[in-house]
């Protein structure tokens, strides 16, 4: 009895050794397809998380004239999301950068460089730093385009915040570029 349990246990092993030789290429497909299955979890687990930190905001976009509050939600949204910083550099200010910029979070610093500034607006900013959190604002005349920095990126604008959506201008995100590499550039620069 013991010899046919034997010979039962080799067939069974035999049988079960044909039957994963003539598979082989299912359980070859099955495995490309559990390791897919692993892969899309993990793409879908990426974007739960990145939809629970609401990280899926658009970083840069291109404007049309005409798109005046889509630029300027744009740049708010930017503005709201800084944690540390925001840095502006910019030739071409007014009071309503002022107001954009007091669309920060409590506790954001806040700096304007620009090439020059009208009585108005030094009248302006003496106004508002009066009752809300300061904004400094330097002179800088070696800047030609428009740059905006929140934390630790920096962005490209094609048009100045108080004229954004009259025409065409985008507004690009500098991977490349340094935070702290063009804000010490920006010396000297005079204090208002």
């Amino acid at each position: 009895m013991a010899d046919t349990a034997s010979v039962k246990v080799v067939e069974a092993f035999v049988a079960m050794r044909r039957f994963l030789a003539s598979n082989a290429q299912v359980f070859q497909r099955l495995d490309r397809i559990e390791y897919k299955l692993l892969e899309s979890d993990q793409k879908i687990e990426d974007l739960y998380s990145k939809l629970e930190e609401k990280s899926l905001e658009p970083r840069q976009g291109l404007f049309f004239d005409g798109q005046i509050y889509d630029a300027y939600e744009f740049i708010c949204n930017l503005i709201k999301n800084a944690k540390t910083r925001i840095v502006l550099i910019d030739n071409y200010v007014d009071d309503s950068v002022l107001t954009m910029l007091d669309k920060r979070s409590v506790g954001v610093d806040a700096a304007i460089f620009t090439q020059k500034v009208s009585n108005q607006f030094k009248l302006d900013l003496e106004k508002h730093n009066k009752q809300y959190p300061v904004i400094s604002v330097m002179l800088f005349k070696k800047a030609h385009d428009r740059f905006l920095i929140i934390d630790n990126d920096v962005y490209l604008v094609g048009a100045s915040l108080k004229d954004m959506g009259q025409k065409w201008f985008a507004v690009a995100l500098l991977s490349a570029v340094s935070p702290n590499d063009l804000i010490s550039r920006l010396k000297p620069a005079v204090t208002i």
